[in-house]
């Protein structure tokens, strides 16, 4: 008992710690400049067609620098995955509010993501408006 204990506060200490440094990496360096220590997107780069994490960097990137519109812009469902993944990972860890049972009860079946994310790297492939706001702006 006490061992899982241990290794769950190092779990969190070094996912802390992690964030930590992204969030600093994201403030000094902008990935839209040449040099950036983050790489491109080698899907991207290969074929052409964004996949489901294009622009997530740079919406990270916007996001830590306050401009909400600019990382919707680059990547509307990773922003609004952000707080979602943040409630899974605390209801896999037992934190279970009763109010969160509905949404939890659809967002933790994997029969959802199965659909979501390719119907999502397709649509924001599409040429057509409204799917080409779904592009990385």
């Amino acid at each position: 008992m006490a061992a899982t204990r241990a290794l769950r506060v190092v779990a969190v200490a070094s996912a802390a710690v992690a964030a930590g440094a992204g969030v600093w990496l994201l403030r000094t360096f902008d990935p839209n400049l040449a040099g950036s220590p983050f790489p491109p997107c080698m899907f991207h780069a290969f074929t052409g067609l964004y996949c489901v994490g294009c622009g997530l960097t740079r919406g990270l990137h916007a996001l830590v620098h306050g401009d909400l519109a600019g990382a919707f812009a680059m990547n509307p469902l990773g922003m609004l995955m952000l707080p979602l993944m943040a409630l899974m990972v605390a209801w896999s860890q037992g934190l279970q509010p009763r109010a969160l049972r509905p949404v939890m009860a659809v967002a933790m079946e994997p029969k959802l993501w199965l659909w979501v994310l390719p119907g999502y790297w397709i649509a924001r492939n599409l040429p057509w408006y409204p799917f080409t706001l779904l592009a990385p702006g």
